[in-house]
């Protein structure tokens, strides 16, 4: 009975992607389990924005995507937002981050411009070491945060399939 068991686990993949899609806010993306929704309203330049959620949590990571929606097609206000993002990254682990510039895919082939933010230090109450990874993006009336935050980051080929994926509409 305990090889059947084993044999079981041994089968059970730690990464069990599958593709979500939402159209009504614009994008696709590969989820490592079966993901949570979550929609809450988020204060960004003096606009009470909805923000909607999903994440999937495994081995001790949590891999989401953030949307915020726009009220209207405003450049300045989606780099508002895209710059409250990333400074909230940088508060939640009180560490500077490390930025670069990635283009994220767009279903019609061409590409959007975004963010590649990894910051590293003290996270919540008890200051517990955690590393966030996202990639932020603005797109048409919506801003995107694509994130891993963990205490020891997935092997690179997990992230990889997730940053990856990630895919607008």
């Amino acid at each position: 009975m305990l090889v059947g068991v084993t044999l079981a686990a041994a089968c059970s993949p730690a990464y069990n992607w599958r593709t979500v899609t939402d159209a009504a806010e614009g994008y696709a993306i590969d989820l490592p389990a079966k993901p949570f929704a979550d929609e809450r309203q988020v204060d960004i330049a003096g606009n009470a924005l909805p923000m909607h959620v999903r994440a999937a949590h495994t081995q001790g990571a949590v891999f989401s995507i953030a949307v915020i929606d726009l009220p209207r097609d405003d450049d300045q206000l989606r780099q508002a937002v895209a710059g409250a993002l990333r400074g909230a990254l940088a508060r939640n682990v009180s560490a500077a981050p490390a930025e670069h510039a990635v283009q994220v895919p767009v279903a019609a082939g061409a590409a959007a411009p975004g963010v590649d933010v990894v910051a590293t230090g003290a996270a919540g109450e008890v200051h517990e070491q955690r590393t966030i990874h996202a990639w932020i993006a603005a797109r048409g009336r919506h801003v995107y945060q694509a994130a891993v935050i963990a205490a020891h980051m997935p092997p690179q080929e997990q992230s990889d399939q997730f940053f990856g994926s990630l895919k607008l509409e």
